[in-house]
């Protein structure tokens, strides 16, 4: 794709941004079934169901630009995603798997808090304060996300400190 414009790029990244949705509605499924904590399970399988949002609300804001929805590989997100299988195929004791998880997870969070505030802020620039709306809740929503992971894991990393005796 030739980007002449910040539309073009906008569009690009929203590609790239919704392919990253969709790896991680393959990897939370596995990351859920992985985790001990009966409350990190919930965690991941409540953001599942808004991550599957999120892809519908990113088809909005294509709609909105009178795009068709398409990938572009994320390779970012892969990165992310392979890291975090690697890390689940190592033998841990189990609250040291739920630790490592939820810095997997935040790691995930955090490139798509960094991709939807730049979304975010393009759609703004191109005057379209739908898109930025849209764009905006699922950037808070990603955000309570990260805060919820914080939560469970000063818990569940203190419980990591000590080896199960």
């Amino acid at each position: 794709m030739e980007m002449d414009t910040l539309r073009d790029l906008f569009i690009d990244e929203l590609r790239d941004t919704y392919h990253a949705e969709g790896q991680l509605v393959k990897a939370l499924p596995r990351m859920a079934k992985k985790a001990e904590s009966d409350e990190l399970k919930a965690a991941f399988e409540q953001h599942l169901e808004e991550t599957k949002s999120h892809q519908e609300r990113v088809e909005e804001v294509f709609d909105l630009f009178e795009e068709k929805p398409k990938t572009k590989v994320c390779k970012g997100m892969q990165g992310i995603i392979e890291e975090g299988k690697e890390m689940m195929s190592e033998d841990m004791a189990p609250d040291v798997m739920d630790a490592a998880l939820i810095a997997a997870a935040q790691r995930a969070e955090h490139y798509e808090m960094a991709a939807y505030g730049t979304l975010r802020t393009y759609a703004k620039l191109l005057g379209n304060d739908e898109a930025a709306r849209i764009l905006q809740s699922i950037l808070d929503e990603e955000g309570a996300t990260d805060k919820k992971l914080t939560q469970l894991a000063t818990r569940i990393n203190v419980e990591a400190t000590t080896p199960d005796a």
